[in-house]
């Protein structure tokens, strides 16, 4: 096993940001994003759905401003009930 330790990465802000949110319903999934990012000029395409079609998968694509800001939207993504994963 490789023993070295994980680097964060480096990013210079502003920069462009994409979260991929996954959910089972895709209505519902935007209305969190409006709510969540509601001050900043986002960006949502469809992207894969499950086989079984249970859950469907969503881009947002955004400039994020500053770390905190990006991982303040990952947790906000994270927490809302409409949507089950955040990558």
């Amino acid at each position: 096993m490789n023993d070295e330790k994980k680097q964060n990465i480096q990013l210079e802000y502003p920069c462009p940001w994409v979260y991929k949110i996954i959910g089972p319903d895709k209505d519902e999934m935007q209305s969190a994003v409006a709510e969540i990012i509601k001050d900043c000029k986002y960006k949502i395409s469809p992207s894969h759905s499950s086989k079984s079609a249970k859950y469907c998968c969503l881009n947002v694509d955004l400039d994020v401003e500053s770390d905190s800001q990006r991982i303040a939207l990952y947790e906000a993504l994270k927490a809302h009930r409409a949507v089950k994963m955040v990558l």
